[in-house]
């Protein structure tokens, strides 16, 4: 009878594993030896996390679901609609994205929103998303001189939501503390 001792197969260099490490407050840092977290940078504006009245929304492949209200059978779902718009937001050099999100939250109503993904070191933040409006028609949306602008239709005041978007709006936005935030046409 011969024994053998079985091992696991040896880890790939290209697989990673992540540790997540807490100090004690007043420590200096983890114990000598301890495996360090290597962080997985977000390669995706699809994949980030964007602020949208003042809840975080997850995206996953340009995606979220989640449940309209505690044991609600309704869903709110945050889908990347696209309309990107590439250029340095925040003055560091970097190119960031600027693009629109659709939110349905379980009534007839289809919510757009303009947000940014800021390109860091390991890959990109989301900010805050702007509300442009329900069921509105998106045109473009460009960078021009550090800023956003957005350009879509809307309905009159007063029209019905079954009217066509007929009235032309273009909605100007800035990078200020890492905030999406309107600003007056310059």
């Amino acid at each position: 009878m011969v024994l053998s001792a079985c091992t696991p197969a040896a880890t790939p260099a290209s697989s990673k594993v992540l540790v997540e490490l807490t100090t004690m407050p007043g420590s200096e840092g983890p114990p000598a030896g301890a495996p360090t977290v290597e962080m997985q940078p977000i390669a995706s504006h699809k994949d980030a996390t964007y602020q949208i009245d003042g809840k975080s929304i997850v995206l996953l492949n340009g995606l979220s679901e989640a449940g309209a209200a505690p044991g609600s059978a309704s869903r709110v779902i945050t889908r990347y609609f696209g309309n990107d718009a590439i250029g340095d937001l925040n003055g560091d050099g970097k190119e960031d994205i600027a693009f629109l999100l659709t939110q349905d939250t379980g009534g007839s109503g289809t919510f757009y929103y303009v947000a940014v993904a800021l390109r860091t070191v390991t890959g990109y933040q989301g900010t805050n998303a702007v509300l442009l409006g329900d069921r509105i028609a998106p045109q473009s949306t460009n960078i021009e001189h550090g800023m956003v602008v957005v350009n879509y239709a809307e309905r009159k005041p007063g029209e019905s939501f079954t009217i066509k978007p007929s009235v032309g709006i273009s909605k100007y936005l800035k990078i200020r503390d890492n905030k999406l935030a309107e600003v007056n046409a310059q």
